[in-house]
């Protein structure tokens, strides 16, 4: 099949990208659900190069089938909300947060057929999390109590200011993406990736401990984070950096 035409001096066609809002219920002024997106989302795949699309939730394997037919790369979002200890082979403890059950079956059906299709995914904060125990890894269900010693994870000033350091590993798709060596990140989880997968790879890890980025090794592009980058793109560029390489995977993955 001949190749289509470009255009000298036009930019590059931009991929779709499938993004996973959150949910809420009824509110006393409302009848209806809500779907929710948080802005910096939409903006950092769009100042990358991206094209976003919001999907709504759906138990239909059809349905989630023609989503991933029409995207080239999937961005799994965070939300305040827990993942249920059944789906990595624990039972609930104390500290659990909030269920989204119905979020989560989504996420997970869309996530296993994206990977199936290699299709580059990217999780962020709960979106990791999730990724995790998609390739067969488990979490510590609460920070607090499991890793006493550990630093506070969920800061209470801005979110578009950082935290607390990380260190981000030679090697690592995310050094391709920000850099190896330190990096400052914000922080809002109290839930974090306790055992990687069988084929997850570290990329970044808090100094006292808590794993803050993984990869898959058997997929061209799946990424998780524990922070925001979306959120401080404007206060630290180089979190763009992430964005841009998932993009660059999706628009590469489309060809």
């Amino acid at each position: 099949m001949t190749p289509p035409l470009r255009h000298h001096g036009l930019p590059p066609r931009r991929p779709n990208i499938g993004i996973t809002p959150d949910w809420s219920d009824a509110a006393p002024d409302s009848p209806f659900a809500r779907y929710e997106l948080k802005v910096p989302y939409a903006e950092a795949v769009l100042r990358s190069g991206g094209l976003p699309f919001v999907l709504p939730y759906t138990d239909d394997p059809l349905c989630v089938e023609a989503y991933l037919d029409r995207v080239s790369g999937v961005l799994v979002t965070g939300g305040a909300f827990d993942i249920p200890a059944e789906a990595y082979g624990e039972t609930s403890g104390e500290g659990m947060g909030p269920l989204k059950e119905g979020r989560t079956a989504f996420e997970t059906a869309l996530m296993r057929s994206a990977l199936k299709r290699n299709m580059p995914v990217l999780g962020i904060c709960g979106g990791m999390q999730l990724l995790n125990v998609v390739l067969g890894g488990t979490l510590h269900q609460d920070i607090a109590r499991e890793l006493p010693e550990a630093r506070e994870h969920q800061q209470k000033h801005d979110r578009a200011q950082p935290q607390h350091p990380v260190d981000v590993r030679e090697g690592s798709l995310l050094a391709e993406a920000v850099g190896r060596g330190q990096l400052m990140v914000n922080s809002t989880h109290h839930q974090a990736v306790k055992k990687p997968g069988p084929q997850v790879n570290v990329s970044a890890v808090s100094s006292d401990g808590v794993i803050e980025a993984i990869e898959s090794t058997a997929h061209l592009f799946a990424v998780g984070v524990q922070w925001h980058p979306e959120y401080m793109i404007h206060n630290l560029p180089v979190h763009g950096g992430i964005y841009k390489v998932f993009i660059q995977k999706a628009r590469d993955h489309r060809r």
